[in-house]
């Protein structure tokens, strides 16, 4: 069950996963699965001490992808640089919305989230779920800023930071 068309991942690159984010591709493997023989990107989240097994030949239909280049990640932070988009829809309904663009993988759909669920400190309190989405999409975007930019991801929090709290400043 081997497909003849190749990706353009290889070990040591670091990949974004939709689900998980920012990962690094360890090794490609060979395991057999039900009497198939696959070949399976073994994909690591350090932060989350979790090790993921992907099927070579699924990887672009599951939506993994390579990291952002520097031009989304400059997008992304203007996207942060915009005014919140808050629909008057139900929460649970945008509650959803939220949680399908963070799982998407698409860095300016995360930062997005990030923008509209952002509160300066002299703003209202958060929900828990709100702070949860927030975080998340956050933490995700943190991440592949750092890995893009080859800072480490306190140097990447900042970075987003000064850009939210300077929107606020405007």
């Amino acid at each position: 069950m081997t497909k003849t068309r190749k990706t353009e991942f290889r070990p040591d690159d670091f990949v974004v996963y939709p689900a998980h984010g920012v990962g690094k591709i360890m090794s490609i493997e060979e395991q057999e699965i039900a009497g198939l023989r696959l070949e399976l990107f073994v994909i690591s989240f350090e932060k989350d001490k979790m090790t993921l097994r992907v099927p070579t030949h699924k990887a672009v239909d599951i939506g993994m992808r390579g990291l952002s280049t520097p031009d989304v990640v400059s997008k992304a932070l203007d996207t942060l640089k915009g005014k919140a988009k808050v629909k008057r829809a139900m929460w649970s309904r945008r509650a959803q919305e939220y949680e399908q663009k963070i799982n998407s993988g698409d860095l300016l759909s995360i930062a997005e989230v990030v923008r509209d669920l952002h509160r300066a400190d002299d703003q209202r309190e958060q929900s828990y779920s709100e702070r949860q989405l927030y975080e998340a999409a956050l933490e995700r975007l943190t991440r592949e800023v750092a890995a893009v930019s080859g800072t480490d991801e306190a140097g990447a929090a900042k970075k987003v930071d000064d850009v939210l709290v300077g929107r606020a400043a405007a």
